[in-house]
C-alpha cells in the first residue's frame, strides 16, 4: 500500500472524527511499498512512538535516526516521510490529533496561549524523543500508554485520552514554547518552495521534465535548484524524480491492465528498456518479476 495525496502532497486519510478527531495507529513499515511513506503534510500533529526497530524520519529538511524506544513530535502542516533502515521492518505507534482535540473552540486561551505558539512558529517543526532524557521519558510513557488504552478502552476512554494528550503537550509547551529562531521565515519560504516543486513532480512526472522546468517553478536557478532540493531532501533531484515515477508504477504492474510499454510511457519513462533498467536498480527486480511476485 502508499499513502493517498492530493495534488498538494496533503494526506487524504481521515484522522479521526470531527467529534472526535484523534486517532491512535499500528504502523508497520513493510505494509508499505519499499517499506516508505511518501512525503506528506496534514493539519493533525503526529507523535510517534518505535516499538520495534529503525527508522529514517525526515522532517522538512531535519533527518532522525529513531530506535525502538525513541520517538517523535511533528509539528502540524509540516512535510515528512519515513524509511526503513538497512532495509529492515519497523513498528510504531503513530498518535495523530486536529489541534482543535485540545483548544475546544477558535481563538480560546487554550488555542492561543497554549496551541498557537507551537503550530504557528515556522521554526518549531519537529522534536526527537529520548527515553534518556527525563521529560522526555515522560512523554514516551504516556504515548505507550495511550497505546495500550486504544487495545482496550476504558468506559472514559476519550477523557482520559484527552488528558494524556494534553499531558503531554504541557511537556512540549514548556521546553518548546519560548524557543525563538531567527531562521523561521526562512524556513518557512523553504518549505513553500519545497512544497512547489514536489507538487510540480507529482503533476507532471508522467511528461517529459526538465531542470529548467523546476527550477522555474520554484524560481530559483537551475544550480541553486539542484543544491536546494539536494540539501532539504537528502537525495538528488533526478534520483527523487526516478524514485517517484517508479512508486507510481507499481499500482499499474499489480493491477495487470497494461503492458510494461504502456506502463513506462505513463509513467514517464523514455522507453520500456529504461524503465527496466531503472526498475530493477531501485527494486532488485524486473517489472514482470514484480507482477509475478504479487500473484504467485
Amino acid at each position: 500500500m502508499q499513502l493517498q495525496l492530493d495534488n498538494n502532497k496533503k494526506e487524504l486519510k481521515s484522522h479521526g472524527t470531527y467529534a472526535f478527531p484523534v486517532n491512535v495507529s499500528y504502523e508497520q513499515l513493510s505494509r508499505y511499498e519499499r517499506k516508505s511513506f511518501l512525503w506528506h503534510w496534514h493539519k493533525e500533529i503526529e507523535l510517534t512512538i518505535l516499538l520495534q526497530g529503525e527508522m529514517q524520519y525526515q522532517v522538512n529538511d531535519t533527518i532522525y535516526h529513531l530506535q525502538a524506544g525513541e520517538g517523535l513530535f511533528c509539528n502540524s502542516n509540516r512535510l515528512h516521510t519515513g524509511s526503513s533502515c538497512h532495509d529492515s521492518d519497523c513498528i510504531y505507534i503513530s498518535t495523530t490529533f486536529h489541534p482543535r482535540f485540545l483548544y475546544g473552540y477558535e481563538d480560546s486561551v487554550i488555542q492561543n496561549k497554549y496551541l498557537n505558539t507551537i503550530t504557528k512558529h515556522p521554526g518549531l517543526h519537529s522534536l526527537a524523543f529520548s527515553p534518556d532524557i527525563p521529560w522526555q521519558k515522560e512523554v514516551l510513557d504516556e504515548l505507550s500508554a495511550i497505546w495500550m488504552l486504544s487495545k482496550q478502552p476504558s468506559a472514559t476512554y476519550e477523557m482520559e485520552l484527552q488528558w494524556r494528550i494534553t499531558h503531554i503537550w504541557m511537556f512540549l509547551w514548556n521546553h518548546l514554547s519560548h524557543q525563538t529562531s531567527s531562521s523561521g521565515n526562512s524556513e518557512s519560504k523553504h518549505t513553500d518552495r519545497l512544497k512547489n516543486i514536489l507538487m510540480y513532480i507529482q503533476e507532471h512526472y508522467a511528461e517529459k521534465i526538465t531542470l529548467a522546468d523546476i527550477a522555474a517553478t520554484a524560481n530559483i536557478c537551475q544550480s541553486e535548484c539542484c543544491r536546494f532540493f539536494k540539501k532539504h531532501m537528502n537525495e538528488s533531484l533526478f534520483d527523487y524524480l526516478l524514485s517517484f515515477r517508479i512508486e507510481k508504477s507499481l499500482p499499474l504492474l499489480v493491477d495487470q491492465q497494461l503492458s510494461i510499454t504502456e506502463i513506462s510511457n505513463l509513467c514517464g519513462f523514455s522507453s520500456s528498456s529504461y524503465y527496466t533498467k531503472v526498475f530493477r536498480e531501485h527494486m532488485g527486480c524486473t517489472p514482470t518479476a514484480y507482477q509475478v511476485g504479487h500473484f504467485v
